[in-house]
């Protein structure tokens, strides 16, 4: 069964950055794509950066020149480095793994950003 489980979350001031994890339970090579998607309090969940095998990436537009997607195959994790963190980045950040037509969540990790 696959597992994903995010660390990395907390509380920070606006303009700060915060670095979140996620750990997959086996080889990281069996997703097709990942990425890590948020939603705040009377939200929808929204895409928030992808990386495909290819290790292409993509950003959602309020993210893109703060955020970085990453992953390390060899420690079979899959990071996102948020920097000049907004107010309007606080929700939880959920991790994303698609398997073929399958789709794999972590548990969220809340993040919340002071003015």
């Amino acid at each position: 069964q696959v597992q994903l489980v995010e660390s990395g979350g907390g509380l920070v001031q606006a303009g700060g950055s915060l670095r979140l994890s996620c750990a997959t339970s086996g080889s990281i090579f069996v997703f097709n794509a990942m990425g890590w998607y948020r939603q705040a309090p009377g939200k929808q969940r929204e895409l928030v950066a992808g990386i495909a095998s290819g290790d292409s990436t993509n950003y959602a537009n309020s993210v893109k020149g703060r955020f970085t997607i990453s992953r390390d195959n060899a420690k079979n994790t899959m990071f996102l480095q948020m920097n000049s963190l907004k107010p309007e980045d606080t929700a939880v950040y959920y991790c994303n793994a698609k398997m073929w037509l399958t789709d794999y969540w972590g548990q969220g990790t809340q993040v919340t950003v002071s003015s």
